[in-house]
C-alpha cells in the first residue's frame, strides 16, 4: 500500500471573507475535531481590559439567540461528543470533538457561540464571581504564584508578563458592552481561523463554514504595536504561607520561528525532559534535594521565555542553585556525548509521533502551523531540522543562551512563622 506523503492530506482555503479554514483527512478514525481559533489573546487587551479574552471565552458558553448555556452544553454531549475552550498569550480556541457524522452540530454550536452569543448580565454577574475564584484557586498554588510573578518580572510593563485571567478590579468591572465591543474588534472573521482533524472531507467543511459564518468581509482587526520592553536580569524573592520553597531559574527564551529554536528545544530536553534528564537525575536522584524539577521553554511570536522550576527545602535552596549553575557551565563548556544527543533526538521524535495519535492535538498542531508559520510545517519537515542538529551546533549554541549573566531567578519562600 502506497504511504501518503503529509501534505497530501492536508487542505487550506480562504473564503472571502478572510476566514481561513484548514484540515486534515484521517481515514483511520471515526471521530472529528473542530477548533475555532481567534487570533488574539492576552497581549491584545489594554491595561483596563486585562483578562477580556479570557472571561469572553467563559460567556461565550452562556446563552446565544438560539441556545441557552444548557442547550449549548447539551448539543454536543447528547451526542457523544463535548465542547471546551482555552484561552493563551496569544489566541483563543473554541473546540468540539465528536463522532465524524456530528460534525455540522459542532460547527453550528460553535459558530452560533461566536455570531449570536447574548452575554446575559445576571450570567455575566456570576461568571465574574466564577472567575475571581480560579483566580484564587492559582494563588493557592505555589507554583502558579511563581510563575506568574516570574512572566511579570521577564516582561516588565508589557502584555505578555501579565497573567492570562486578568485582575480582580478589571474583571469586576467589565460590562456587556465591553465584551460586544472586544468582538467587534478583534473577532472579525479575518482574524478567525477554522481548524479540523479527523474523518472529514475539506469541501464539506468549507460548505459548512460558508453556511454558517458570513461572508462579507468586514475589514482587518486595528494592527497592535507591542515593542518587547527591554530585558533586565533580576532577583526576586516573595513569600506566601507554605511549606516548600519553590525557585525558578531563567531568561527571555526564543521566539517561535527563531532559526535556534530547535537547539533550544534539545538542549531543553537534555537539561529537563523528563526522568532521565541531567537536571533530575543530579539534584533529585543523586542528592534526593527534591521531589519535582524541570525546565519550560514558552515561546511567543517576537519572545520566548525558559526556565528550570524546583520545589525544594528552604535549606537546600543554595546547593539547588549551585548545582544548577554547575549544568549550565557544563553544557557551556563540554561537547554533548554523541549518543547522549541521540537520546535526546529520539525522546523529541517520539513525543512528536506520539501526539499523532491524537485528533485534538492534530487539530491544534494545524491551527498552530498557520498562526505562526502561515504554512503546513510537516513532521518530516520537524523530524530534518532536529536530526540536523550536531554536537558542535549544540555547544556553540549553549555558550551564549545559557550565559549566567542573562538569567533571572524568582523564589517563593514559606513566610517566618
Amino acid at each position: 500500500m502506497e504511504k501518503v506523503s503529509e501534505l497530501e492530506s492536508i487542505s487550506k482555503t480562504v473564503l472571502p471573507n478572510g476566514m481561513q479554514i484548514v484540515s486534515e483527512k484521517i481515514e483511520s478514525v471515526k471521530s472529528v475535531t473542530v477548533g475555532i481559533w481567534a487570533k488574539t489573546g492576552s497581549r491584545n487587551e489594554s491595561e483596563k481590559q486585562a483578562g477580556i479574552t479570557h472571561f469572553l471565552e467563559h460567556m461565550l458558553f452562556k446563552g446565544t439567540n438560539n441556545r441557552s448555556s444548557y442547550d449549548i452544553a447539551l448539543s454536543m454531549e447528547s451526542v457523544g461528543g463535548y465542547l471546551n475552550a482555552f484561552t493563551s498569550t496569544e489566541y483563543t480556541c473554541y473546540y468540539s470533538r465528536c463522532l465524524d457524522t456530528k460534525l455540522p452540530v459542532a460547527l453550528d454550536v460553535l459558530t452560533d457561540m461566536i455570531k449570536n452569543s447574548t452575554f446575559p448580565e445576571e450570567e455575566m454577574e456570576k461568571e465574574k464571581k466564577v472567575v475571581i475564584e480560579e483566580m484564587k484557586m492559582y494563588r493557592d498554588s505555589p507554583e502558579d504564584t511563581l510563575f506568574e510573578e516570574f512572566s511579570k518580572q521577564s516582561f516588565d510593563r508589557h502584555p505578555i508578563g501579565r497573567p492570562v485571567i486578568g485582575f480582580e478590579d478589571t474583571v469586576s468591572a467589565f460590562t456587556r458592552q465591553d465584551l460586544f465591543d472586544y468582538m467587534e474588534e478583534r473577532y472579525k472573521p479575518s482574524n478567525l481561523l477554522v481548524s479540523v482533524a479527523g474523518n472529514i472531507d475539506h469541501e464539506e467543511v468549507v460548505n459548512l463554514v460558508s453556511n454558517v459564518m458570513d461572508v462579507k468581509n468586514s475589514g482587518e482587526p486595528a494592527p497592535m504595536n507591542q515593542p518587547l520592553t527591554e530585558y533586565t536580569p533580576f532577583k526576586k524573592t516573595i513569600t506566601k504561607p507554605i511549606e516548600q520553597t519553590h525557585m525558578i531559574t531563567g531568561r527571555r527564551g526564543l521566539y517561535y520561528d527563531h532559526p535556534d529554536k530547535y537547539l533550544l528545544l534539545l538542549a531543553n530536553t537534555i537539561l529537563g525532559g523528563g526522568m532521565s534528564s541531567r537536571l533530575h537525575q543530579n539534584i533529585r536522584e543523586k542528592y534526593g534535594y527534591c521531589y519535582s524539577i524541570g525546565t519550560f521553554n514558552q515561546s511567543y511570536t517576537d519572545s520566548g521565555l525558559f526556565g528550570v522550576y524546583i520545589g525544594t527545602d528552604k535549606e537546600y535552596v543554595d546547593h539547588v542553585r549551585e548545582l544548577i549553575t554547575r549544568e549550565f557551565e557544563k553544557i557551556r563548556e563540554e561537547k554533548i556525548p554523541e549518543q547522549e544527543l541521540e537520546e535526546a533526538k529520539a525522546q523529541l521524535k517520539g513525543k512528536l509521533l506520539l501526539s499523532q495519535e491524537s485528533t485534538s492535538n492534530r487539530m491544534t498542531r494545524l491551527a498552530k502551523s498557520e498562526i505562526y508559520f502561515g504554512r503546513f510545517v510537516t513532521l518530516d519537515e520537524l523530524v530534518s531540522n532536529i536530526n540536523s542538529v550536531t554536537t558542535d551546533d549544540l555547544l556553540k549554541f549553549s555558550e551564549s543562551f545559557f550565559d549566567p549573566t542573562l538569567f533571572s531567578e524568582t523564589v517563593l519562600l514559606p513566610e517566618v512563622k
